[in-house]
């Protein structure tokens, strides 16, 4: 039984059982536990740390474990009054500052039990490096200085090797480590754009984007993106009608469509942001999660660009884990030491026992070993998913098949609306992700997006799509 299972029965069992118990009055030892339920002295450790992080026992060293005593009841207060004070900007044109993480936390939220997870946004535990990154953590603890203070800006070395990967002339001096791709995002529009400014974006895009776009009171303007990336043209006309002065892309496997910005499509972009004096900010997410035939990547846009026009995001995190939240962000001029600035303000600096762990998994052979079965798992998983699609939902379009990330985007026949085909996939036991989120404006038709990497395997992919097969029917079906 694998040691999550068995501290999840425990924990369940435990919790039925301090019923019988006083407040106060204490819990069997440890060793009678481990004895009772044949499990290790590690379950038990973790059954009873997570029930006294619930409150409902208390652990004293050398003493055991003890039901705790019921809180005391606080009055209840109002917080009405917070309703005017989080709506009330104090400057009338100002775009209203608005938190809406729902599109983010579709993909981030473990489905309920019993659920496949085909909305989700990481690597299945199975596909991580968990013995590579506990390694290279075990490593980095041993470093000396490890748990000392880092430099601001991040740690030379993990700079340097943040720069070759983007290629071209960015150097070290260049690189800011950051924590995170959806930090440095952050970062990047606070340290771009005033509150209130419009900031142009890819349509579809990333949910989180438009979210950190809206929190800081920015206005997401959508510029459409088909199979070969976003639409020069229409990015051109965009620029001229809002007067923007950023504008966010994900150039390569882009999140939900998967396209890749075509090669003559690459330069246009960049001379049209110069042109309008305005920046291009790179979410270069998933690059390491390229597929096995997918052939020779483009460069980041940043290692064709000289005159500092993009600012570049690229992380670690989508290749390893979730936790796993070490990213570099790079540019060059003046804006440098905005974003450092804004960087040291917000949280002063990556912790350093992170960025050594990163080093070390980089410079470590099961690196590459890790990327290479990724890429051939991935294509796996993918092919999977396509022919599941074909084979048993033909009704829903899929316009493209990418070579790179973890997802498809796939569009509902005219009738079948998101909301209904969401819902009934989760009672027929499938996770999937409605496509409005993924708008800044109105979509152009109903959508849903498919992850191939947060389940198990292909097993799972095919179980998935049969269920959401029946879901499909339950929608379709009249009355």
């Amino acid at each position: 039984m694998h040691e999550s299972s068995s501290v999840a029965e425990l924990v369940k069992y435990l919790r039925q059982e301090l019923d019988r118990y006083s407040p106060g009055e204490k819990l069997p030892s440890s060793r009678t536990l481990v004895e009772r339920f044949r499990v290790s002295p590690v379950t038990v450790s973790r059954a009873l740390a997570q029930l006294a992080a619930e409150g409902q026992v208390v652990t004293r060293p050398g003493a055991g474990a003890f039901r705790a005593r019921p809180p005391a009841t606080a009055p209840a207060g109002d917080t009405s009054w917070q309703e005017v004070a989080l709506s009330a900007d104090g400057v009338a044109d100002l775009v209203p500052r608005t938190v809406d993480a729902s599109g983010v936390t579709v993909s981030l939220a473990a489905p309920p039990p019993g659920v496949l997870e085909l909305s989700g946004g990481y690597l299945h535990p199975s596909l991580q490096p968990e013995r590579a990154m506990a390694a290279a953590l075990a490593r980095a603890g041993r470093r000396p200085g490890a748990w000392g203070r880092p430099p601001l800006e991040g740690l030379p070395e993990l700079r340097e090797w943040f720069a070759r990967s983007i290629g071209g002339s960015v150097g070290a001096a260049d690189v800011l480590i950051a924590a995170g791709g959806q930090s440095a995002l952050a970062t990047a529009l606070r340290a771009l754009a005033p509150p209130g400014a419009p900031v142009l974006v890819e349509s579809p895009t990333y949910p989180g984007m438009l979210a950190l776009a809206r929190a800081a009171g920015l206005r997401p303007v959508p510029v459409p993106v088909d199979a070969e990336g976003v639409r020069p043209e229409l990015l051109a006309d965009a620029f001229r009608a809002t007067g923007a002065r950023v504008f966010v892309c994900q150039p390569l496997f882009q999140n939900p469509t998967g396209a890749v910005l075509a090669p003559d499509r690459r330069a246009e972009v960049l001379s049209i942001a110069r042109a309008a004096g305005a920046f291009v900010v790179e979410d270069d997410f998933v690059r390491r999660l390229v597929h096995a035939d997918a052939g020779p990547l483009p460069r980041p846009l940043a290692a064709d660009d000289t005159d500092g026009v993009v600012i570049h995001v690229g992380s670690l995190t989508k290749a390893t884990s979730p936790s796993f939240r070490v990213s570099a962000l790079a540019a060059r001029g003046p804006v440098l030491e905005r974003l450092r600035a804004i960087q040291v303000v917000d949280s002063f600096f990556v912790p350093r026992p992170l960025q050594e762990a990163a080093l070390e998994l980089v410079g470590s052979p099961a690196w590459p070993r890790h990327l290479r079965t990724v890429s051939a798992e991935l294509r796996t998983r993918r092919e999977a998913m396509v022919t599941a699609l074909r084979l048993s939902l033909q009704e829903v379009d899929l316009p493209h098949v990418p070579s790179g990330g973890y997802q498809l985007w796939l569009r509902l026949p005219e009738g079948v609306t998101e909301t209904a085909l969401t819902a009934a996939a989760l009672r027929a036991g499938v996770a999937i992700t409605p496509g409005r989120p993924y708008f800044s404006a109105e979509p152009p038709a109903a959508h849903i997006r498919l992850s191939f990497a947060a389940v198990a395997g292909t097993g799972e992919i095919a179980e998935g799509v049969r269920r959401l097969r029946a879901a499909y029917e339950e929608v379709i079906r009249p009355g």
